[in-house]
C-alpha cells in the first residue's frame, strides 16, 4: 500500500521549491517591465504557471490525505485532475504569449516603436533564474519518482534552466547585433515549449485517469462485498490501489464472535481471497483478520498476503 508519510514528504518538497520560484517570478515581473522583454516576460508567464502547478499539486495532496475515502485511489486521481488543470493553464499562457509576440513582431516589421530592450537587464535575471531554478531542481529531484506531479514539477523546472540560457542567448545577441526582434522570437519559443509541455501533461493525465477507472473497483463496492461473507462482522480501513501494475486491496476483517472462538481466521480469509478474485479479479491482498472484541483471542490476529 502506498505510504501517505511519502505522499506528506512531497508535499513538503512541493512548498519549499514554490516559496523558491514564487521569489524569482516577482523578480522577473519587474525585469521584464524595466528591460522592455517580452522573452523575460513570457518566461515570467511560464514561471506564473509553474507556480499554479505547484499550488494545484500540494492542494491535491492536501484534499486527497484529508479528504479522500481511500487514500491511495484518492489521492491519484485528485493529483490527475490537478494535473489537468495544470495543462489547462500552460495551454491558455502559451497562447497569450503567442498572441502577444505575433503583434509586437507585426509593430516592430511596420516601424512602430515599442521601445528598446534592455539587454543587460535582460542576461542579469537570466543568471539568478539558473540559480533559482537550480535550487528548485535540487530540492524536487528526491521526489520526482513519488508522483506524477512531483515528476512533472521537477521536469519542468529542470527544463526552466534551459529556459533562462536562452533568454541570456538572447540578450547576447541584441547587445551584439542590435536586433531587437531576436526578443519576440524568443519568447515565441519558450510559448511553444510551453505549448507542447501543456499537450503532454493533458495527454498523460488522461491516459492515466483512463486506466484508473478501468482496472480499480471502487473501495466501497470492496467493503460491501468482503461485509456479506460469513465469518466476518464488519470491515474497515479497506484501500484499493495499483501493485505491481495489478489492482490490490488492504483490508482490515472482523470476525463474528462465534468464528472468533471457533478460530475461524484461515476460512475467513481464504474466502475473502477467493471472493475478490472471483468478483473483482484482484489477486493481491493484503488483509488484517481482527477478534470480535467480545471474543477471547487477541485482538489482531494476524495478516497474510495473497498473490
Amino acid at each position: 500500500m502506498t505510504d501517505i508519510t511519502t505522499h506528506q514528504a512531497s508535499r513538503k518538497r512541493l512548498l519549499l521549491a514554490l516559496s523558491i520560484t514564487c521569489s524569482f517570478m516577482v523578480i522577473q515581473l519587474v525585469a521584464a517591465y524595466f528591460a522592455n522583454s517580452l522573452a523575460v516576460f513570457a518566461d515570467a508567464g511560464h514561471l506564473f504557471v509553474h507556480n499554479s502547478t505547484l499550488f494545484i499539486a500540494i492542494l491535491a495532496s492536501s484534499i486527497a490525505i484529508h479528504l479522500a475515502r481511500n487514500f491511495n485511489d484518492g489521492f491519484n486521481k485528485a493529483e490527475l485532475v490537478g494535473g489537468l488543470i495544470n495543462g489547462s493553464l500552460y495551454l491558455a499562457i502559451s497562447l497569450t504569449i503567442l498572441t502577444l509576440g505575433t503583434d509586437r513582431f507585426v509593430d516592430l516589421q511596420h516601424g512602430h516603436e515599442r521601445g528598446d530592450v534592455n539587454p543587460q537587464i535582460m542576461a542579469l535575471v537570466s543568471m539568478l533564474g539558473f540559480v533559482f531554478h537550480g535550487t528548485a531542481a535540487w530540492v524536487l529531484y528526491k521526489g520526482r519518482k513519488e508522483s506524477i506531479n512531483v515528476y512533472a514539477v521537477f521536469l519542468h523546472t529542470f527544463f526552466d534552466l534551459l529556459s533562462t540560457v536562452t533568454t541570456l542567448v538572447a540578450s547576447v545577441i541584441i547587445v551584439l547585433t542590435g536586433w531587437q526582434q531576436v526578443d519576440v522570437l524568443f519568447s515565441m519559443l519558450i510559448a511553444v515549449f510551453v505549448l507542447v509541455t501543456g499537450l503532454r501533461l493533458i495527454f498523460q493525465c488522461l491516459q492515466r485517469l483512463r486506466a484508473s477507472a478501468e482496472a480499480l473497483p471502487k473501495a466501497t463496492r470492496v467493503e460491501k462485498a468482503l461485509s456479506r461473507l460469513d465469518h466476518v462482522a464488519s470491515v474497515h480501513n479497506v484501500t484499493v490501489s495499483m501493485m505491481d501494475n495489478a489492482p490490490a486491496v488492504g483490508a482490515h476483517i472482523v470476525l463474528k464472535h462465534h468464528c472468533t472462538v471457533a478460530a475461524h481466521d484461515a476460512i475467513c480469509r481464504a474466502a475473502a481471497e477467493q471472493m475478490l478474485a472471483s468478483k473483482f479479479n484482484i489477486r493481491h491482498s493484503v488483509l488484517q483478520i481482527e477478534a470480535s472484541a467480545n471474543g477471547t483471542h487477541h485482538q489482531h490476529c494476524g495478516a497474510s498476503e495473497a498473490s
